[in-house]
């Protein structure tokens, strides 16, 4: 069984990209998921990432070491990545040679209030997550628009079928693709 790790780009307990990852978990129960906590990582800083690094770097580096793919679940601040997701992931790209994103699969969602999805969030997450050589599923994009309308924030829950099928759909693809990305090295 295949091992996703979860990364929220939010720091928010109640965020809605919270509950959008909750629900993954649920609609493709074809593997085990591990939620990666970012709350702790100081901002990155070259002159302490030295060696493994600092203790919370540590647990977020081998939790995403143990995973065979990577989700990212983020929404978008000011038409951009949120800087805590972009500060966890230079913390994920280095030492270069040696990074635990390297050439590790992965998949982006985003929800959103607003109309349009988190199309520019996502268009410089998957910029980061290419330039350091991690691979992205292709072809494929799960924007989630008017997302208030969407979750039942008292619950939790995503509570629109016509999302949860497109999650689903989304998650399935991702799990597939962990075993296809290789071949592209």
């Amino acid at each position: 069984m295949k091992k996703i790790g979860i990364i929220v780009g939010s720091l928010r307990e109640h965020s809605f990209n919270r509950i959008i990852a909750e629900a993954i978990p649920e609609l493709a129960p074809a593997a085990e998921y591990e939620f990666i906590s970012i709350d702790e990582l100081p901002l990155y800083n070259g002159d302490v990432d030295k060696g493994p690094g600092p203790e919370p770097v540590q647990r977020f580096r081998e939790a995403i070491g143990r995973s065979d793919g990577i989700m990212i679940v983020s929404p978008e601040y000011n038409s951009g990545i949120p800087g805590v997701l972009k500060n966890a992931l230079d913390w994920a790209s280095t030492p270069t040679r040696t990074a635990v994103l390297l050439r590790k699969p992965a998949g982006v969602v985003g929800a959103t209030p607003g109309a349009k999805g988190t199309m520019l969030a996502q268009q410089q997450i998957r910029q980061t997550l290419e330039a350091v050589q991690v691979f992205v599923l292709p072809f494929q994009k799960m924007y989630i628009s008017q997302v208030m309308e969407k979750v039942d924030t008292d619950r939790r829950l995503l509570t629109d079928e016509s999302t949860r099928k497109y999650l689903q759909r989304y998650a399935e693809s991702f799990i597939r693709w962990i075993d296809q990305a290789p071949t592209i090295d």
